[in-house]
């Protein structure tokens, strides 16, 4: 009896204990082809809904763990005013461009500008998030079937990589999580040239991404070598194009915005804090890899070469010598979400039609698991506070904070620590504490909720020893300083 090859449908029959393949999802698609469009919209809005309620609960708590959002919101404020993309944030008429290349976020000045506010920024990245699920669940459910379809979907909307992005303010990369996974869809279509096209806008959204732009067109390459010649080599163009992009925005475009000439993080890579380089904090990183790999795949994405396209971003990650790179919290692990769960929609593709019997079993089962994994583990995740009547409610201490810094005129100069930061950037000229570069500002806004300084008026003598400051007020730890006329 011939070997049946790989592409062949395997005879089961002996083993009733082995499931059979999915029905061919176009039959189900025929049946119910209206429902079947539907599935990823509405889990798209269903997931706005979630991130969204998240993301705005903790900023309506002041709960921002950064000054990121204050950073992103001076520049989308610079952009919807016309204006070069200052962050005085990071230092008084910094210009963004000289820190990351991140010219993408102009996109959100116009409704930045009809809606000045940093929820504008947090609305923007919950509905860049959850459209990244259309693509993952319609390419599950083209390739899978309806049910798995939603399953894949399902656990990619709530991968904990989403969550810890939705639960750190805003970052340019929620521009990055729809393009790959709309590239990603294509590619698992065969749409070559369409694959390429939605990746190219990554490198608008950060220098880093160039590399990652050249992986997946070397994926392409390789998928469409056999079937279509010139796309591969067009792909093979657009590789070359992603590394050149990369090099001239690192050694050209940053330093030529940088006040220093060079590009600043060049220095996370090649200083080691324990002097071990790569293999500091191995733990962490392995950690992080099981993560990636476990809950969200049960490994079987390994099978696919899509995986690859992860390498880019962890390597720079693993290979930096700074410990915030390497593990599974902030913002840093939502560019992998739909790399992870495309290869798994692609050698769950492969794998039904397997010779071994184990495999089509375990291929058939693990839709399902990943999502029930990713219903788990969302218990003690962001989304968990979905569940929590605390989070729809504004405290009185903030709506107290709120009052006292409202009394900073518009259009004021303000220093300030990461409470206060996202309540003013909206209005006023915001710079970091301590980093005010010679400006006297005309207030001192500090969170000292935790008894830092014992004395503000002389801290902020020693920030401004030519200028006075006396406490015009103070809310629930955070006190605001009026400098005094001389």
């Amino acid at each position: 009896m011939p070997t049946p090859t790989p592409s062949a449908t395997p005879n089961t029959s002996a083993d009733p204990h082995i499931p059979a393949p999915a029905t061919p999802p176009s039959s189900e698609t025929e049946r119910r082809p209206d429902a079947a469009r539907r599935d990823p919209w509405l889990l798209a809005a269903a997931l706005f809904v979630g991130y969204a309620v998240v993301s705005v609960g903790r900023y309506r708590h002041l709960g921002q763990r950064s000054w990121d959002l204050g950073i992103f919101e001076q520049v989308i404020r610079s952009y919807a005013h016309l204006q070069a993309p200052v962050a005085d944030l990071k230092a008084p008429g910094f210009n963004i461009l000289g820190d990351h290349f991140s010219p993408v976020t102009a996109l959100l000045a116009p409704l930045y500008r009809l809606f000045p506010s940093p929820v504008t920024l947090l609305l923007a990245q919950a509905a860049l998030f959850a459209l990244s699920a259309v693509p993952v669940t319609r390419a599950a459910g083209r390739l899978l079937g309806r049910p798995r379809g939603l399953a894949i979907g399902i656990a990619y909307g709530l991968s904990w990589g989403l969550q810890q992005a939705v639960d750190f303010d805003f970052h340019e990369i929620c521009f990055a999580v729809p393009l790959i996974a709309f590239s990603l869809e294509a590619l698992l279509a065969r749409r070559w040239h369409a694959a390429l096209l939605w990746a190219l806008p990554l490198v608008l959204v950060k220098e880093d991404l160039g590399m990652t732009l050249a992986v997946l067109a070397l994926v392409v390459a390789l998928k469409a070598r056999k079937s279509s010649p010139r796309a591969a080599r067009y792909a093979i163009g657009v590789a070359v194009l992603g590394v050149v992009a990369v090099a001239v925005t690192l050694l050209l475009v940053i330093p030529s915005f940088n006040t220093a000439g060079t590009y600043d993080y060049w220095n996370k890579v090649s200083e080691s804090g324990d002097g071990g380089g790569p293999f500091d904090g191995l733990d962490t990183k392995l950690r992080t890899l099981g993560w990636l790999l476990i809950p969200t795949t049960g490994l079987l994405a390994l099978r696919s070469p899509i995986l690859l396209i992860a390498l880019p971003t962890l390597g720079w990650r693993f290979v930096s010598s700074y410990s915030e790179y390497w593990g599974t919290d902030w913002h840093y692990n939502a560019v992998l979400m739909p790399v992870v769960a495309l290869a798994l929609v692609d050698a769950l593709d492969s794998a039904r039609h397997s010779t071994r019997a184990w495999l089509r079993s375990y291929a058939h089962h693990l839709p399902a698991a990943v999502a029930a994994a990713s219903l788990a583990l969302t218990t003690s995740l962001p989304l968990s506070a979905l569940t929590e009547s605390e989070i729809y409610r504004k405290p009185a201490r903030v709506s107290a904070v709120e009052r006292l810094l409202a009394e900073v005129p518009d259009g004021a100069s303000v220093e300030a620590n990461i409470a206060p930061i996202s309540r003013l950037t909206s209005r006023c000229r915001v710079f970091w504490i301590t980093n005010t570069r010679g400006i006297n500002p005309d207030f001192i806004a500090l969170d000292n909720s935790r008894k830092r300084y014992r004395d503000v008026e002389a801290y902020a003598k020693t920030l401004h020893p030519d200028a006075l400051y006396t406490v015009h007020g103070t809310a629930y730890g955070v006190v605001l300083l009026k400098r005094q006329s001389p």
